[in-house]
C-alpha cells in the first residue's frame, strides 16, 4: 500500500449498531507492525474481524461490540442480544465494558456484567491495544469463560499477541486485495 494512501471502507450496521466509515491511514498500519501503541481504529478493524469470525460461528447473537472510537454513542445504539457480551475497545480493564456504562436504557434487556479476575497483567501502555485485542479473541474462542479461572496475572505471551497482529494484517490484506474499500 502507497504510504500516501488510505484505507477507507465501511464497517457494517451489524457490527457496532450503526454503519461507519473507517480511515486507516498508513501511519496506523505501520506502528500496528512495529508493536507501537495503536489507537481506536486499529482495535475497531480488529472488531470487525471478530464480527466475521462471530458470523461464520453463528453466533453473532452472543457479543455485542462497541465502537473504541465512539464510546457513548456506541452504548446508546448497541441493541441488547441474547449472550449480551458487550466489548469496548476503549480501555483493557478487568470488566468487558467500563464499570460507568452499566446504565443501559430499561426498553433493552438486562445485561449480566461480569468482572473478570485474573485479567493478564500488561507490561506497559504500549501493550494495550493488542492486550484488549487478545482479551476479546480469548472471550469468543471460549464462550464458556473457562480461562478467566485460571490464574492469568502473567503477561501474555508475545506468541499470543503476535496471533492477533497476524489475524489483523491478514484480514486487512484480505481487504486490499478484495478492493472493498
Amino acid at each position: 500500500m502507497p504510504e500516501e494512501k488510505i484505507l477507507q471502507f465501511t464497517i457494517d450496521k451489524e457490527v457496532f449498531g450503526r454503519e461507519r466509515d473507517t480511515f486507516l491511514l498508513p501511519e496506523d498500519i505501520t506502528q500496528f507492525a512495529g508493536m507501537e501503541e495503536i489507537g481506536a481504529t486499529v482495535v475497531a478493524v480488529y472488531m470487525r474481524y471478530l464480527h466475521d469470525v462471530l458470523k461464520k460461528a453463528n453466533m453473532t447473537s452472543m457479543v455485542g461490540f462497541i465502537d473504541p472510537a465512539t464510546p457513548s454513542l456506541g452504548l446508546a445504539d448497541c441493541k441488547g442480544k441474547e449472550g449480551n457480551r458487550l466489548f469496548s475497545g476503549s480501555s483493557a480493564r478487568s470488566s468487558c465494558v467500563d464499570e460507568e456504562a452499566k446504565n443501559i436504557p430499561s426498553r433493552r434487556k438486562a445485561v449480566i456484567w461480569k468482572t473478570l479476575s485474573g485479567t493478564p497483567k500488561q507490561p506497559s501502555s504500549v501493550e494495550c491495544g493488542y492486550y484488549v485485542m487478545r482479551f476479546m479473541r480469548d472471550i469468543i474462542i471460549d464462550p464458556s469463560l473457562a480461562y478467566a479461572k485460571g490464574n492469568q496475572e502473567a503477561s501474555y505471551p508475545q506468541e499470543a499477541i503476535d496471533e492477533v497482529r497476524n489475524e489483523w494484517s491478514e484480514f486487512v490484506y484480505q481487504i486490499i486485495e478484495q478492493g472493498n474499500y
